[in-house]
């Protein structure tokens, strides 16, 4: 595996043991990211696996399952890390409410996460 890859790996793994609840601090853009990465392949296997399994519907209902339980458990730390990246640019916790606003909530709260860390106050 290549050094990219076990770093990813670590840092899901990190975010997913070690961090599950916590909401203070601050999470970096390439943790946020590489979080988000994981997520997104998840995502695409379990989709891949639907489309191709598309006819038989017992296999499609094992894997709806299967993929909703993986996204129980990843939502805590997905609002942790979410939080924290928050924290990293100089915004707060309630910020992540701006996703309630439908495309324009998303499209700006992707603006606030690519954007680059804030200096910690001291």
């Amino acid at each position: 595996m290549s050094s990219f890859v076990n770093d990813v790996v670590a840092n899901f793994k990190d975010v997913v043991l070690n961090k599950y609840v916590k909401f203070e601090g601050r999470a970096d853009r390439a943790e946020f990211w590489q979080y988000a990465l994981v997520l997104f392949l998840i995502g695409l296997v379990f989709s891949i696996l639907g489309s191709i399994f598309a006819k038989v519907p017992v296999i499609v209902l094992i894997l709806n399952i299967i993929n909703l339980l993986i996204s129980l458990a990843l939502l805590l730390p997905g609002l942790g890390v979410s939080v924290r990246r928050l924290n990293d640019v100089g915004k707060s916790w309630p910020w992540i409410f701006i996703n309630l606003i439908p495309i324009i909530g998303s499209i700006w709260f992707i603006i606030l996460l690519v954007k680059p860390s804030v200096p910690a106050k001291e």
